[in-house]
């Protein structure tokens, strides 16, 4: 397995993101808030991590939902996943909505997103007039049924 390293700066109390188990593709990635943010149904909210980190280029940091808080509180990311592009030097965020039918409490360390770092590759679009065919062409959007 190949290992990338990233720097990082935690500006909060809480553990750095790491993998749960040995075979996690994403690290978990905590709240860091002052106080109790109460989410209602539909409300979107931006929930800072306290982290900033410095990743190589050719890479990005995508920030994923946690499976377990959306099947078990109907939180997600909004914009997931979200990236995080190698010359951004701010702040981590995760923007969470509530897709569920009640309130809910996010409370400083609690677990809200993961971190999925990624090889990213740079592409030179060429413009031409026409493109190759193939079986598919233009169908897509269930065109194959259900």
């Amino acid at each position: 397995m190949n290992e990338l390293n990233i720097r990082i700066v935690n500006k909060s109390a809480n553990d750095l993101p790491h993998y749960a188990t040995a075979g996690a593709a994403g690290m978990d990635v905590r709240a860091f808030i002052p106080e109790s943010v109460v989410l209602k149904p539909l409300q979107r909210k931006l929930i800072p991590t306290g982290l900033f980190i410095e990743i190589p280029a050719g890479y990005e940091v995508q920030i994923r939902p946690r499976s377990g808080l959306a099947l078990k509180n109907g939180l997600t990311c909004l914009n997931s996943p979200g990236t995080i592009d190698s010359d951004y030097r701010g702040e981590i965020h995760v923007l969470l909505i509530n897709l569920s039918n009640e309130e809910q409490t996010i409370n400083n360390n609690d677990r809200i997103a993961q971190l999925v770092a990624a090889k990213t590759e740079k592409v030179n679009l060429v413009l031409v007039q026409q493109l190759n065919d193939t079986n598919r062409g233009g169908g897509g959007f269930g065109h194959t049924g259900i």
